[in-house]
């Protein structure tokens, strides 16, 4: 009888019409057609998956140096010189050698994903919470390949970071990086990650499918960019209407990990945390790698720091406002929004309803505080505004300042301090200035090297600079530039804390 029962589906195909054979024939050859296409963008990526081990152990101190004035220089862990003076017998030697993430006998604390963004330099691309308050990296890639890794750059608001190798390979391959910009619900996708660390030995990541379930996921929106909570204050850009979810199960591990198209180009980067703050268990969430998300990356691949634009408005609350629109609440004098003449709800008909940004439909507080978000400090937007939802629309140009980032910023690459000074855009005294009633012109003061000609003159941070030289200085840029031209002696006109105009004489090499 159970013979007869496994025979019955043979039969079956058997006994079909020769037409229906054929169809099941073509269909079986186009699932075979898939699953090859599925092989091959894994054989194509899997060489630049990596597993990034992390510890944030204070047992390295004795051992290593620290580099307090370059966050983000961790260095290698030289094993044989941490053990001389011990031997086998001695109980530091296990402890010692627990400290090595190169060993793949070791156990990692803590671990991610991530890939290779450029062969050359070394460079993997990973998530920033993988790697927050590292003391040691080590990245292990497939074949037993691997490197010490320093922080290139880190960036708070995107949760992105870039990894330097200290050691790299000689066969490091690039992911090739596609359009996460253009998925669509339904899509087929690949994962490759290190869920549980299951890689963490031999650098095997693990491979997993699935389809787009959905797009644009969101948190809760925001009701102005700046004087929000600290806590509001420090929401990844992903919070804000970005993340691609999918039914690929992404678990711990999987943070950094690749999002594939079935050509074997990267997508987006899996994030077990948005997944878990965003409140759903089914499936998994990525961040697609859509022309704005390029952008950040390619900022923090020069290890530079992301300066995210700033459009200075407070909005209305979206109970306030009609379903699908943005209305201006009020605007921070002397800000971009103000120079740009938009108009604040201190009018009696209220403020300007924002429609789009350089051609981007606005239709809710995300909306605007995302779009603004991936257009960065300096440039040049065009914001189509009306006074009522449907009435006449007129477009404003304006020129975004620099969003106030809460967190640990690591940029390897800053610009060289000219009189030993670092400035900033005045906009970020928002997040420290609670009585800040406008942005003040010039640049503020953002670091003062130790020992320095502004330090001899008791320069000190959150000072504005007004001028150089009686030439005003508007953003950073005007004050590097007007600083190396004169080459010597210059006067600054500075505004202190409290308002009082000062001049001061200092060298400004």
């Amino acid at each position: 009888m159970r013979t007869m029962a496994r025979m019955t589906p043979l039969v079956f195909l058997l006994l079909l019409p020769d037409a229906a054979w054929s169809e099941e024939r073509n269909r079986f050859a186009d699932v075979l057609a898939l699953q090859e296409a599925i092989h091959q963008s894994i054989e194509r990526a899997e060489p630049s998956i990596a597993c990034v081990l992390v510890s944030r152990s204070d047992k390295y101190q004795p051992h290593t140096p620290t580099h307090t004035e370059t966050p983000g220089k961790l260095g290698r862990f030289d094993l044989r010189g941490a053990r001389a003076g011990f031997t086998d017998r001695d109980p530091e030697w296990k402890a010692i050698g627990n400290l090595d993430l190169s060993n793949p006998n070791v156990v990692p604390e803590s671990y991610g994903s991530g890939v290779v963004l450029d062969e050359k330099e070394g460079l993997i691309l990973t998530l920033a919470h993988v790697v927050r308050k590292a003391v040691k990296i080590y990245v292990r890639l497939p074949g037993n390949r691997g490197s010490w890794a320093d922080i290139h750059a880190a960036d708070p608001r995107s949760d992105l970071a870039v990894l330097r190798l200290l050691d790299p390979p000689h066969n490091l391959k690039a992911l090739k990086l596609g359009d996460g910009g253009k998925l669509r619900k339904g899509d087929f996708l690949l994962s490759l990650s290190n869920p549980f660390a299951a890689g963490f030995r031999d650098g095997s990541p693990s491979a997993s499918w699935g389809i787009v379930s959905n797009l644009r996921r969101r948190s809760t929106g925001m009701l102005s960019e700046i004087d929000r909570g600290e806590r509001r204050s420090q929401l990844p850009l992903h919070c804000f209407g970005t993340l691609v979810q999918t039914d690929t199960r992404l678990n711990l591990g999987c943070s950094g990990g690749a999002l594939l198209n079935l050509q074997g180009e990267l997508v987006g980067l899996t994030s077990a945390l948005a997944g878990i703050s965003g409140g759903e268990t089914p499936g998994g969430f990525a961040m697609p790698l859509d022309p704005g998300l390029r952008r950040i990356i390619d900022v923090l691949r020069r290890g530079e720091e992301v300066e995210y634009g700033f459009l200075g408005v407070y909005l209305r609350a979206p109970d306030q406002m009609p379903d699908g629109f943005v209305q201006i609440d009020g605007v921070v004098p002397e800000g971009p929004a103000a120079r740009g003449s938009l108009r604040s709800g201190m009018r009696s008909e209220g403020g300007d309803f924002i429609l789009s940004i350089n051609g981007t439909p606005v239709h809710n507080n995300d909306d605007l505080f995302l779009v603004v978000g991936m257009h960065l400090a300096g440039s040049t937007v065009r914001i189509e505004a009306a006074s009522r939802p449907n009435g006449p629309r007129r477009t404003c140009t304006v020129t975004l300042a620099k969003y106030p980032v809460a967190g640990q910023i690591i940029a390897s690459k800053r610009p060289p301090a000219r009189g030993g000074l670092r400035v900033d855009w005045t906009s970020t005294l928002s997040m420290r200035w609670r009585n800040l009633r406008k942005i003040p012109e010039g640049v503020v003061i953002r670091e003062v090297v130790p020992n320095s000609a502004a330090d001899k003159a008791r320069l000190q941070p959150d000072m504005i600079i007004k001028s150089v030289n009686d030439h005003k200085v508007m953003v950073p840029a005007d004050f590097y530039r007007a600083m190396a031209k004169a080459n010597g002696p210059v006067e600054l006109t500075l505004l202190t804390s409290d308002l009082r105009e000062e001049r001061v004489t200092l060298d400004s090499k």
